[in-house]
């Protein structure tokens, strides 16, 4: 095992590669107004482009995460980075209307899915088992820093560049995440599997704590990915419709509100850690449900107060993020973590896909971007991560007892 010096040098590796790979993540959330007009699309139209992104996650997940039983995690890692960069470089050649971004955009996602949880396998199969908990706090909070990362360079940049150049620009950091990884991370071995695939996915598929974190993770991610999808959208038309400081950068609430989920993930695993994993995932999501339905009828306020709502929404959705993750790893046998995650992975991106079309078929459904419209939206928002909290609320039921 890593000594603990090595262990948090590991952990750091790691974190940096993931932000580096994420550096493309809200390219599309953030061009999505001049998208949207370039190619006039309705709001339906850019909620699929925007969820687009997920359906190739879940498509890939399922494969690329299990194989990290089998094979070591850094290789299925590696070469996932690559097809991500390659992916962001196409958008940026080629994409010209809604069919092909769509097409360049889900293998971006794809890119991801071999990276996010491939990356956790990796990182915590190198560690002792004292650290693996914290060091997927802190992995898991570092998808806040990259999204937000990407929110805050495409915003600064997306006045100065053409944005098929800000696309090369993402391409670069998935480069910069496969040279940190195969330079800073050892290739291992993995541990013999005990019975094959089937036999894996059947008795994780039966295990019914792993299927209430999978549900969980399922509407968080449907809120949290709805809202990053279409917060710089809802932003630019307040904006628009009555101009202040407060929403003359987007981008930069965008980013702020990611950033929140780092201090926000790593609070919510040690609060985990003190008063139970059930307990506190049954306190924190109906919080954030709350708060959705709040910001649902705030359009009206003064836009100090609108932002400052909307960044302490953005905080309470990533109390549960953490617990969620630690919660199945934890609960997994070692060589059996792989395809936990990915159908962990899998339910839970499915969620990601299905936030952002609901909240524009809503926003569509009601007239179209206006006060009502974002009303619907940010509801949706609130459905999702009320049937995650519904989800969790079945662990006491299982034979193991609560969490």
């Amino acid at each position: 095992m890593q000594p603990a010096r090595s262990s948090w040098l590991l952990v750091a590796v790691f974190c940096l590669a993931e932000a580096a790979s994420m550096a493309g993540f809200a390219l599309v959330p953030s061009l999505l107004p001049k998208l949207s007009s370039q190619w006039r699309l309705s709001a339906t139209q850019a909620g699929w482009l925007s969820g687009f992104f997920f359906l190739g996650y879940l498509l890939a997940v399922p494969v690329l995460v299990s194989l990290t039983d089998r094979m070591d995690a850094r290789r299925v890692y590696l070469a996932s980075a690559a097809v991500g960069g390659l992916a962001q470089a196409g958008f940026a050649a080629f994409a010209d209307g809604l069919v092909g971004a769509l097409g360049w955009w889900w293998l971006t996602g794809l890119g991801l899915a071999g990276t996010y949880m491939p990356g956790l396998k990796a990182l915590t199969d190198r560690l002792p088992v004292a650290v693996q908990s914290r060091g997927t706090a802190f992995y898991t909070a570092t998808f806040g820093v990259g999204a937000g990362l990407s929110y805050l360079w495409v915003e600064l940049l997306q006045s100065l560049l053409p944005w098929r150049t800000l696309f090369v620009v993402g391409a670069a950091g998935s480069l910069l995440a496969v040279v940190l990884v195969w330079l800073g991370v050892a290739a291992g071995s993995v541990a013999a599997r005990r019975g094959g695939m089937r036999e894996h996915w059947w008795n994780v598929m039966r295990e019914r704590r792993i299927l209430a974190y999978c549900g969980g993770y399922f509407g968080h991610n449907w809120e949290l990915f709805g809202f990053r999808a279409w917060l710089v959208a809802y932003l630019s038309w307040q904006q628009a419709h009555r101009p202040d400081v407060w929403t003359s950068m987007p981008g930069l609430v965008a980013a702020g509100a990611t950033f929140l989920a780092v201090p926000a993930s790593v609070l919510g695993n040690e609060g985990a850690h003190r008063w139970g994993r059930r307990r506190w995932l049954t306190r924190v999501m109906p919080l954030s449900c709350v708060l959705a339905l709040l910001v649902s009828l705030s359009g009206d306020l003064p836009r100090a107060l609108l932002v400052g709502l909307l960044l302490v929404y953005a905080m309470s959705m990533n109390l549960d993020s953490a617990a969620l993750t630690a919660g199945v790893l934890t609960e997994t046998a070692v060589d059996q973590r792989g395809t936990a995650l990915a159908l962990y992975s899998s339910v839970g991106f499915a969620g990601g896909l299905l936030g952002p079309v609901v909240f524009g078929v809503a926003v569509d459904a009601c007239g179209g971007p206006g006060s009502v419209g974002w009303t619907a939206g940010f509801v949706t928002l609130a459905g999702g991560v009320a049937f995650g909290r519904w989800a969790i609320g079945r662990i006491e039921r299982s034979p193991a007892g609560p969490a």
